[in-house]
């Protein structure tokens, strides 16, 4: 086996891990999340209740572990940026390298799968709910980060909260067309000019945005 390749153990317990995970979204896509018990999906992957339990530690997680981390990911851009580069052109760096890379977490894949982890959750409210509050943490987090660098607490609020809306509306736009019937390669065609005028908007401030005529 390679140095850093995962063994015959680790990797069985990672395909079992993502077949219940793709089980219990297939039956919450289908029935909604309410309706559906962790029993029928220890059932449907083959494996006992207590298995579920011990790879997702709730019914939620089911939904949430495979994704949360991504609301760290302008959090983990500042933290780990360049020498010389800005919060915000890190979070630019970071979003533009995942369109390029057509990230699911940003709804650019052409596969399905993210999309309907969003539709579950956005049809849910416990599950809306969490993923409000888990945007919210990893707003705060950037702020926490920014404060500790900068000292300015009010400042680096503004910056996080900005930030972190910007990357959101992004994203939203990319679900929004998709779901309205463009085509994945449509979207992701003018993703990237879409983010850059985004991130202007962010870095010059608003100005004279939406100033009504005299």
């Amino acid at each position: 086996m390679a140095d850093g390749a995962p063994g015959l153990r680790e990797r069985k317990k990672a395909e079992t891990a993502l077949r219940i995970h793709r089980t219990a979204l297939a039956l919450f896509d289908e029935r909604g999340f309410d309706e559906v018990s962790v029993q029928e999906i220890a059932d449907a992957a083959e494996v006992s209740k207590m298995t579920v339990f011990n790879y997702y530690g709730s019914k939620e997680d089911l939904i949430f572990r495979p994704m949360e981390e991504h609301f760290q990911d302008a959090v983990r851009a500042v933290r780990d940026r360049l020498p010389g580069e800005s919060a915000l052109e890190a979070v630019r760096r970071d979003f533009l390298e995942m369109v390029t890379a057509r990230d699911p977490s940003i709804g650019l894949h052409a596969e399905p799968f993210g999309r309907r982890i969003r539709r579950v959750m956005m049809t849910t409210p416990a599950l809306r709910e969490r993923a409000y509050a888990s945007s919210e943490k990893g707003a705060r987090e950037l702020a926490d980060l920014l404060t500790g660098e900068t000292g300015d607490a009010v400042q680096a609020l503004i910056a996080a909260a900005t930030l972190t809306a910007a990357r959101n509306a992004l994203v939203e736009e990319h679900h929004r067309r998709i779901d309205a019937g463009e085509s994945v390669d449509t979207v992701a065609a003018d993703a990237a000019a879409r983010a850059a005028h985004a991130f202007a908007l962010v870095e010059h401030g608003l100005g004279d945005y939406a100033r009504r005529p005299a």
